[in-house]
């Protein structure tokens, strides 16, 4: 049995996390996220930050889990310290301890790559993708530290993915061209348990690893959701609206993370293979597991997402 502790363990991801790695026999440490902003000048709360050198330093990994998740968000003050500060805090308290550090970063910091992976590149294109680039640099400082990038992150209690199944369900319902370009996303069930993998493994895993396909594809991934296959329109004119978003948000950069989103809906990214299939990783939860979501979102009332 190991014992991790789990900084941000009531968030989306942490509580999966923490439900993960009890699945698979270990111990888990709650630890609430210090509260910490990008100015230098701020007061470090020490109480919280004392708290988490006690919880690593009983541990054998820490994960963070922590940190601000909204991607469309064009609050960069705010964005830095929650995805960029904190986690070379949480890095550098895991180093003095010497244990395993896993930094939940996204696969938003490689930005529209056609193809996403686990190397060193990296090309921002938000606020948002900013601060997780940065939270990478600032954790990768320090030894020990596993970066994993997971894609977009789904669950029947998210509210992106209850948008995407109300969009699916629409009119508006579409992809570009045939729609059978790989998509990255993934189910929140999957991504908790990858991670507490990642935790817990006797191998060690490499300093960035990426999060494989689930085999969704962009037509796939709204008829799962929709219960209805969406429209066909030509790839010529979708790229035409997407490179115009782009162009519109050089002006106005709170709505890159919006056209992103609009340009995987319809175009999809690819995947390289991933060290965790190498190393005998396999998502517990099915692909029939995105239909069932949609089922239930149809008769479901809209509901908040969990701090």
């Amino acid at each position: 049995m190991t014992r991790v502790a789990v900084v941000g363990a009531t968030g989306f991801v942490g509580e999966a996390v923490c439900a993960a790695l009890r699945n698979r026999g270990h111990e888990v440490l709650p630890v609430r996220a210090p509260r910490l902003t990008a100015d230098p000048s701020a007061a470090v709360p020490e109480l919280e930050v004392a708290a988490l050198k006690e919880a690593a330093a009983a541990a054998d990994a820490v994960v963070n889990c922590a940190g601000m998740p909204d991607a469309t968000s064009g609050n960069r003050t705010s964005m830095m310290g929650a995805n960029a500060v904190l986690p070379g805090l949480i890095a550098e308290i895991a180093a003095v301890s010497r244990v395993r550090f896993v930094h939940v970063s996204s696969a938003a910091v490689q930005g529209r790559r056609p193809v996403l992976d686990a190397s060193s590149e990296m090309a921002p294109f938000s606020p948002y993708s900013e601060s997780k680039a940065a939270g990478e640099r600032a954790a990768l400082v320090h030894p020990n530290t596993i970066v994993y990038r997971p894609p977009g992150v789904h669950g029947a209690q998210r509210r992106v993915t209850r948008a995407i199944a109300r969009l699916a369900r629409s009119p508006m319902s579409s992809v570009a061209g045939t729609g059978s370009a790989n998509t990255a996303q993934a189910l929140i069930e999957n991504v908790g348990d990858a991670i507490a993998f990642l935790a817990t493994c006797s191998a060690q895993p490499p300093t960035v690893v990426s999060h494989p396909t689930e085999g969704l594809t962009a037509a796939s991934l709204l008829e799962d959701l929709g219960g209805k296959r969406p429209r066909h329109i030509p790839q010529p004119l979708a790229r035409a609206i997407v490179d115009s978003s782009f162009i519109v948000a050089k002006a106005w950069p709170g709505i890159n993370g919006a056209a992103r989103r609009l340009e995987m809906l319809w175009f999809g990214q690819g995947q390289a293979p991933s060290w965790l299939t190498t190393a005998g990783w396999t998502p517990p939860s099915p692909r029939s597991t995105w239909r069932a979501i949609g089922r239930a979102l149809t008769y479901e009332p809209e509901r908040k997402d969990n701090p």
